[in-house]
């Protein structure tokens, strides 16, 4: 793999972790974010810190949808692989904010699209999500089911992402592999995610907010088993299937090199469970609200992740109690408690 290799979203939870694994392994790594404030612009920076003490990390704060200066970076670098992970996350925010997802997930990425076109990319992995899955109720979910039916806009537009990857793949022949996220936590994880909510709350003494009456189901991955598979896809630019059936398409390969994975942990958890070993690591008993479904939920998520396992080799490992317990330690040690 040559450097440099840019990684969008540097600064955020997945980039922030996948970055500071390629600078430990010895890569020059172009870390590219734009430091909004969806959610505590200080949480962003204090991970942006770590980097920066690699001296083979360099910074660049840009807006993706800024096509003259996306373009500009692009051409200077030339980089051979790209690991686009930046994007406007989050299911619920996409109810009451439609336009930022066209901005950063569609705009963004059509940027990110034609770097990799005109500078000679070898290897373009980007963050799907398991929110693609939508309506899907087969479990566990698998990368060969049709996904068609997204019931956020946020999943229509991780969807988009993927087929947009796929004309470029087919048009010019770019390399491309989607990953998709299953429900990431662990140290440095987002604010606005479930983990990191529900310590805090229980830490404050706060009702938790249990949707479904408790009765969801997500697949925890943890972040240091989805930074080791990222890694490790890079290495494996698709080819395409030659002998891939147009009468019979598979959701997950194409004739073009582009290829799609599940990055799960292979187990759901209920989030009561999760609660649970969230007041033994803090000592307390949390309060607990037991809410109706949201608008744009799915009652459960289960990571097929078979695929991913004979093609990389990889198959994530770390068990919720091992993660909650590492979460826990960084959670009190970052606000000091």
């Amino acid at each position: 793999m040559r450097d440099p290799v840019l990684v969008t979203g540097a600064a955020g939870f997945i980039g922030f972790h996948v970055t500071e694994r390629l600078l430990s392994e010895g890569h020059s790594v172009v870390g590219l974010d734009s430091l909004n404030s969806y959610y505590d612009p200080q949480l962003k920076a204090a991970r942006l810190q770590i980097l920066k003490r690699h001296s083979n990390f360099s910074f660049a704060k840009l807006d993706l949808a800024d096509r003259s200066a996306i373009r500009s970076l692009f051409a200077q670098h030339r980089f051979p692989v790209v690991v686009h992970l930046a994007a406007q996350a989050g299911v619920r925010y996409s109810l009451d904010h439609p336009h930022a997802y066209v901005d950063a997930n569609l705009e963004g990425f059509v940027n990110v699209l034609e770097g990799c076109r005109h500078n000679g990319c070898k290897h373009l992995v980007f963050a799907s999500s398991s929110s693609v899955y939508g309506a899907n109720t087969k479990l566990p979910f698998s990368v060969h089911d049709n996904v068609d039916h997204p019931i956020s806009l946020y999943a229509a537009s991780k969807k988009a992402n993927e087929l947009m990857a796929h004309a470029y793949s087919h048009l010019y022949r770019i390399p491309a592999t989607g990953l998709r996220f299953f429900t990431v936590y662990g140290p440095w994880g987002r604010p606005d995610m479930a983990m990191f909510i529900f310590a805090k709350a229980i830490l404050a003494g706060e009702p938790i907010g249990l949707f479904n009456h408790g009765k969801m189901r997500r697949d925890f991955t943890y972040i240091d088993d989805v930074s080791q598979a990222v890694v490790r896809v890079m290495d494996r630019a698709p080819q395409g299937q030659p002998d891939f059936d147009g009468s019979m398409p598979d959701p997950s390969t194409s004739r073009a090199p582009w290829r799609i994975y599940n990055i799960g942990n292979n187990r759901p958890e209920q989030l009561t469970h999760v609660v649970s070993l969230l007041e033994k690591e803090f000592g307390r008993i949390a309060q607990k609200d037991m809410l109706p479904m949201q608008p744009g939920d799915v009652e459960a998520t289960f990571a097929d992740v078979a695929d991913l396992e004979r093609d990389i080799g990889f198959r994530p490992a770390t068990t919720i109690e091992q993660g909650i317990a590492r979460f826990a330690k960084w959670f009190r040690e970052y606000h000091r408690i």
